[in-house]
């Protein structure tokens, strides 16, 4: 039986004006439902300037609960236009607690749950460690996480879990049968070296259809335009089918709405072609939780 599903991106640049942003947002989810989009995911951070930028203490105003007042007024959008919302916010979990995290809400507009990014990045331009603490699978708290959708079993991953295999390899075991990525990645526009840049971009997207091909589901990488300070963040977005191969590449500074259809069927096909699961030697995994292997 045939298992089609319509996936909803919405690339935009963003500005400092939060509620400018959260209905561009919403006007992003409305054009994609006309065109069809059953599953949404919006890019990180959506609502305001990318403001790991700097480490600065207001920024802690920026954020919010989860579920809470962004949350209700999306699950209204995702009842209305009959969409699921992937939508990935700031999150003030306590006083001085802080994550990165993204909401899911079903076609019914009811909150499903939510998954807080597991891998921080502390880098220039990128010092996310100063504001958010990494999810964990204690009790309580997310972990990684797959979500029963109206349409699809979707997992969700953010950033800089990208370059992880381990986080895709959890969450596709855990049944997901599309990963989701809500990104926030640039270019730096001080290098003066564009090979670097290229290179950069080139990495960023082939991991990630390695993710697709090693664990046979489809992967969505919805990323942000426009330059905020000294990154230019290179949009990009994309839909890879479980072999990897590309159904939709958006382009690097426009903004963008596209609507992808996907055959979740293709996973069996490729799994059964490709049985990397059939094949993997749990049983000599052990390492893999240690640090560093010295010996």
């Amino acid at each position: 039986m045939s298992k089609k599903v319509k996936i909803g991106l919405v690339q935009m640049s963003c500005s400092a004006d939060q509620e400018a942003n959260t209905a561009k947002a919403i006007e992003g989810i409305r054009k994609a439902a006309a065109q069809g989009a059953q599953i949404v995911c919006l890019q990180e951070l959506f609502r305001s300037l990318y403001f790991c930028d700097v480490e600065d203490h207001h920024n802690f105003s920026l954020a919010e609960a989860i579920p809470g007042p962004t949350t209700d007024r999306l699950a209204e959008v995702a009842r209305e236009t009959g969409t699921v919302i992937i939508a990935s916010l700031f999150e003030k979990r306590a006083q001085g607690l802080y994550h990165n995290t993204t909401a899911v809400l079903d076609a019914d507009g009811s909150y499903l749950g939510k998954y807080r990014k597991m891998h921080i990045p502390d880098d220039p331009g990128y010092y996310e460690k100063f504001y958010f603490t990494p999810g964990d699978a204690s009790p309580g708290d997310t972990g990684y996480r797959v979500f029963d959708t109206q349409y699809a079993r979707i997992g969700v991953l953010i950033c800089w879990d990208q370059w992880y295999p381990e986080a895709a390899r959890i969450t596709a075991l855990m049944g997901a049968e599309i990963l989701f990525y809500p990104t926030a990645i640039g270019w730096d526009t001080t290098e003066p070296d564009p090979k670097v840049n290229e290179e950069q971009y080139s990495a960023w997207q082939t991991i990630q259809r390695g993710h697709a091909i090693a664990n046979g589901v489809h992967v969505v990488a919805v990323n942000r335009v426009g330059q905020e300070a000294e990154q230019k963040f290179w949009g990009g977005s994309f839909v890879a089918n479980p072999h990897g191969t590309l159904l939709y590449l958006a382009p690097h500074e426009e903004e963008t709405v596209h609507v992808q259809e996907v055959d979740l069927n293709l996973t069996d096909k490729y799994r059964t072609t490709w049985p990397y699961f059939r094949d993997r030697r749990v049983d000599s995994y052990q390492a893999i939780t240690r640090r560093y292997i010295d010996e």
